[in-house]
């Protein structure tokens, strides 16, 4: 018997009807690998894996040879790789905002400021002075300026955002560039004295919009007249 030319005597598949190409023997799926030596013959796959497709050993849609955790899921992002929690706190570094910190999920991955820092930070800000009327700060507040440096200094990781307020005596324009350029007054004497990186360091001026107490008694605008220091990790 012979299938297609092939006569019994060179025809590896004799009882199968077959291609010449293959020595007599069909190629089921169409991959160019004979059913005899496809081990998928039902399957297209390829010649390094005997005729079956590239496997996907964790099942996540990326085959083996592209996926640099073949047992393990994940996402091509990663190249099949799980997304990585660096500091390994349980939230993965796309959602933690301090990817190498342990830190909390409801601090999105940030460790929790010490409170006693906090309460330390707040009362430096209250011994912060400016001329009057002006963004010139008065040495006075030097002090102070100090203890926030060397709180910084002890934590590294530490950032601080400086925030300007003003009581609402003037114009509110004219209070948001105050309470603007006091803030980077405060932000420039810890640069210049500490030479900190500048990426810890942030300013914000809200002028006369988040007054803390009574704009109408004179106590209530000393009040509102201030700096106030949010540290974050």
């Amino acid at each position: 018997m012979q299938h297609f030319g092939v006569p019994d005597s060179v025809d590896s598949c004799p009882k199968i009807a077959g291609l010449k190409q293959y020595n007599g023997c069909p190629d089921s799926d169409g991959d160019g690998i004979p059913d005899n030596e496809d081990k998928c013959p039902a399957v297209p796959g390829i010649f390094k894996y005997q005729g079956c497709p590239i496997p996907d050993t964790d099942g996540d849609g990326i085959n083996d040879d592209d996926d640099s955790c073949p047992t393990v899921p994940g996402i091509a992002k990663y190249h099949g790789c799980p997304v990585p929690d660096s500091d390994g706190d349980g939230i993965n570094d796309e959602d933690d905002k301090c990817p190498t910190q342990q830190g909390l999920k409801e601090n999105q991955g940030c460790p929790m400021v010490k409170k006693d820092v906090i309460e330390k930070i707040n009362t430096d800000a209250q011994k912060i002075y400016f001329e009057t009327g002006s963004f010139v700060l008065l040495p006075k507040s030097y002090k102070f300026l100090d203890d926030v440096i060397k709180i910084l200094h002890d934590d590294p990781n530490l950032k601080i955002q400086i925030e300007g307020h003003t009581d609402n005596v003037g114009s509110p324009e004219m209070n948001l560039l105050l309470s603007d350029k006091r803030a980077t007054a405060v932000l420039d004497y810890l640069h210049t004295k500490a030479n900190l990186n500048m990426k810890r360091l942030s300013v914000k001026g809200f002028g006369l919009s988040r007054p803390v107490a009574d704009n109408k008694t004179s106590q209530g605008r000393v009040l509102n007249r201030r700096v106030e220091l949010k540290l974050t990790y």
